[in-house]
């Protein structure tokens, strides 16, 4: 890191300490000290500046380099990740291969345990077969009940429209003699 060839204020402050001039007298040492005054505020002022421009410098400074470490530390773990992420999906698959392999081991190690195992899973398919039964006989019957429902309502109507045919069938002659009566009595 580049930096200022300037001087500490307080390497400034330990120099001016060590140079002291001689002992003069009240007078002369009056008249210097006014001098001294607008001389030594003005070299304030300058020795402020100097200072604050150097830590604006340094701070801008640091700041780029930070920057600068930080992006290159934002590349560097996205590559780590691009890594570590297939990696330790890869571990955590081989984990759960071996808890199956050592589950079926387990289950299956012995004969007892073998056949502990299918009695068990003959269980279970007695239940589902039991639970498959079931649903197809409410199924069947709950089709059957509505087929019969509908099949009564079909036979009411077909029976109402029979009547109704049969109604209107000893009605025609009667009709037609009214009709042939009304005609011939307009004629």
């Amino acid at each position: 890191m580049p930096t200022a060839n300037t001087t500490s204020p307080r390497k400034v402050k330990a120099r001016a300490k060590s140079a002291k001039p001689a002992r003069k007298t009240t007078r002369s040492r009056r008249a210097s000290s006014a001098a001294r005054n607008s001389t030594a505020a003005k070299s304030r002022r300058a020795s402020t500046a100097r200072t604050r421009a150097l830590s604006e410098a340094q701070a801008s400074i640091r700041q780029a380099e930070t920057s600068t470490r930080e992006s290159a530390g934002v590349f560097g773990d996205y590559a780590e990740r691009a890594v570590l992420i297939p990696v330790g999906a890869a571990l955590i698959a081989r984990d759960r291969v071996f808890a199956s392999v050592n589950d079926t081991i387990s289950s299956y190690g012995s004969t007892a345990k073998a056949q502990a195992q299918l009695r068990r899973f003959e269980r279970r398919g007695v239940t589902a077969r039991n639970r498959v039964e079931r649903e197809v006989r409410k199924t069947r019957v709950r089709v059957e009940r509505e087929l019969r429902q509908r099949r009564r309502e079909i036979e009411k109507t077909v029976n109402d429209l029979e009547d109704r045919r049969d109604a209107v069938a000893k009605n025609v002659p009667e009709l037609a003699n009214r009709v042939q009566e009304r005609i011939l009595s307009l004629v």
